[in-house]
C-alpha cells in the first residue's frame, strides 16, 4: 500500500498480515479522491474515518492538506498500527478505539466522513451506519459520506445517495 498524492506521495505503508484489514485500492482511492477534490478545498475541511483499519484513507486524506483527521476504529492492532504509522509519517493523525456504533454518540461535525466496515456486515447494520451518520447531522453543511461496501449491495433507492462508483468487487455510495 502506498501514499498516491499529495506531501507524502510515495510513502509505503507496509502493515503487518495479521492486521485485520481490506485496504481500499489506488485506483479506487484516486476516483474518491477525484471527486472530492472538485468539491472541496483539503486545506479547509475536517475528516471522519470510520473502520479506519490500516489508516489508508486518513493518510491520503492528510497527505493532500487536510490537518483535521480522526480514524475510529474497535480493533486494538488497528489502532495502535495506525498510531504506529502516523508518527512514523509525522502526520497528527487523532486515533480513537471505540465501537463506531457507539462513536455516533459524539457531537462530532466534520465535512467528510469515509467508512469502510467489513464486507461481512449485513444489510441492517449498513443502513443503520448511514441512517446514524445522517440523522445525527455528524456532516457540517454541503457535508459528504462515503460508504465502501460491496458491491452486490445496492442503496440506490436512499433519498439521500448521490452516486455509487464501484471498482472491482468494491462500490462506493456516496450520500449527502
Amino acid at each position: 500500500m502506498r501514499i498516491i498524492s499529495g506531501d507524502y506521495k510515495g510513502q509505503k505503508i507496509i502493515f503487518p498480515k495479521n492486521l485485520p484489514v481490506r485496504p481500499t485500492t489506488d485506483i479506487a482511492k484516486e476516483s474518491i479522491f477525484n471527486i472530492l477534490s472538485n468539491k472541496y478545498d483539503f486545506n479547509n475541511i475536517s475528516i471522519l474515518d470510520l473502520f479506519t483499519g490500516s489508516g489508508n484513507i486518513s493518510y491520503e486524506f492528510y497527505s493532500r492538506g487536510v490537518k483535521d483527521v480522526l480514524a475510529v476504529d474497535n480493533s486494538l492492532k488497528c489502532i495502535n498500527f495506525v498510531k504506529k504509522e502516523s508518527k512514523r509519517l509525522g502526520m497528527n493523525i487523532s486515533v480513537i478505539k471505540t465501537d463506531v456504533f457507539k462513536f455516533f454518540k459524539n457531537k462530532v461535525k466534520v465535512d467528510v466522513i469515509f467508512a469502510d466496515p467489513p464486507y461481512s456486515m449485513d444489510i441492517k447494520k449498513l443502513n443503520l451506519i448511514i441512517e446514524l451518520v445522517l440523522n445525527n447531522q455528524l456532516l457540517n453543511d454541503n457535508g459528504t459520506f462515503i460508504l465502501e461496501h460491496y458491491k452486490k449491495i445496492d442503496f440506490s433507492e436512499h433519498k439521500s445517495l448521490k452516486e455509487t462508483r464501484t471498482y472491482g468487487d468494491s462500490s462506493f455510495s456516496f450520500f449527502e
